[in-house]
């Protein structure tokens, strides 16, 4: 990033920062990835002597303050189109008429309207960029439409850019020639979980396979129960999820299993320890999510220690370190199943090269001094705001690394 002002603080100086976390659902952590992040980066920085403002809606707890986090709850219009972005307007009104915070992290390009108003009350801000959410399926036309547009408005209107993989990175590199900030997110690490709660659900320790999952095309869990279905694969599958979006969806999924015996669904598991026992106990874990970065599903199985059979994209590829089977199609997962029953000294193997990389590569810690660093080079009017405001799309479409010439306009 180039500076647009002086005035950046030498390395003796170091002051502590008031740093504001906005667009997301806020902490204590019970959702997705970017609550993880918010919760696990927020209490870092906390204990680094920074002040974290975090807006938070539709948390049970009203308590002012979670971790040394200050948290600020405001509403949001009940409607799931307009849910995030209504609390997002909120919140920067919030950020904008109160004392005015060092830095500002906005995370879902779906908020990059509201970069203007940040900016204009002299608020430096990074827009976290997530995946391709335009290539989700649970977006008709005109939502597409307007995430293509909000991530082209974002790169134009943030001072920086967060990307969660490589391959994002590369994505906002080739279609409109802007450099990001490449932060992950970090692994929960677990040496041990208790049996109890699987044992209640009729199952036994490295005696099933695991599906996490929303009910979603891009996740394939459509192939992955018909990939299961057809196998000899002795041991149970266990599907985690739901569908908040598509009744038709989750019905083929259920018309796919044919009523087959060793196909648990056990819908959505919010138990959070539970949870954690299901993926350190699992055979193996099956990731079938293909439109994201990093994966806090998939970093979350291998910081249990379980191998994994993925969906074959580069995002999957990097995180794992090839480390993994990979898939296409449910003909390959038939035939990995097998393969996986059949090896039971590989699976171990594979499972403890993924705790291994997920322990040294994806650190909570590395994690947090990134946001940390970025937060004092945005405080101290770093920026690519000056290059990237007339940023325009190429007339290509970025493929995961390979370029697809589609119709321009």
């Amino acid at each position: 990033m180039e500076s647009e002002k002086t005035g950046l603080h030498t390395d003796s100086e170091q002051p502590s920062l008031t740093i504001a976390m906005i667009g997301t659902r806020g902490v204590p952590a019970a959702y997705g990835g970017f609550e993880t992040a918010v919760e696990e980066v927020g209490r870092r920085l906390v204990e680094r002597g920074h002040r974290v403002l975090v807006y938070t809606r539709g948390s049970e707890s009203r308590e002012p303050e979670y971790l040394g986090m200050r948290v600020v709850h405001l509403p949001a219009l009940p409607q799931k189109q307009l849910e995030t972005l209504s609390h997002t307007g909120f919140s920067t009104l919030h950020a904008a008429v109160n004392r005015r915070p060092d830095a500002a992290f906005v995370f879902n390009a779906a908020n990059a309207p509201f970069l203007p108003l940040l900016r204009a009350r002299g608020i430096p801000t990074a827009l976290h960029m997530d995946g391709l959410e335009w290539r989700r399926s649970k977006w008709g036309a005109r939502g597409k439409a307007y995430y293509r547009w909000a991530e082209q408005f974002g790169v134009r209107k943030a001072d920086a850019l967060i990307a969660d993989a490589p391959g994002i990175s590369d994505y906002y590199a080739d279609q409109f020639g802007v450099p990001t900030e490449l932060i992950r997110y970090g692994a929960p690490i677990l040496d041990a979980a208790p049996t109890d709660g699987i044992h209640e659900l009729g199952l036994e320790s490295n005696g099933y396979h695991l599906v996490v999952a929303r009910f979603e095309p891009e996740n394939h869990v459509l192939e992955i129960v018909e990939g299961y279905h057809r196998s000899d694969a002795q041991q149970p599958l266990v599907v985690v999820g739901s569908a908040p979006y598509s009744a038709d969806y989750t019905q083929a999924i259920r018309d796919a299993a044919d009523s087959d015996p060793r196909i648990r669904f056990l819908g959505g598991v919010y138990d959070q320890d539970l949870l954690d026992a299901l993926y350190f106990h699992a055979t193996t874990y099956v990731h079938g999510h293909s439109v994201g970065g990093t994966n806090p599903s998939l970093l979350r199985a291998m910081g249990a220690g379980t191998a994994t059979i993925a969906y074959d994209v580069p995002f999957n590829r990097e995180v794992l370190a090839d480390d993994a089977w990979f898939f296409e199609n449910e003909r390959d997962i038939a035939m990995h199943f097998a393969a996986v029953e059949a090896d039971a000294a590989r699976v171990a193997s594979l499972g403890e090269k993924a705790r291994t990389r997920a322990r040294d590569s994806f650190r909570w810690d590395d994690v947090a001094t990134a946001y940390e660093d970025l937060a004092r080079r945005l405080a101290g009017g770093e920026s690519v705001h000056r290059t990237a405001r007339r940023a325009t799309r190429r007339a290509e479409e970025w493929d995961f690394g390979v370029r697809k010439p589609v119709a321009a306009g």
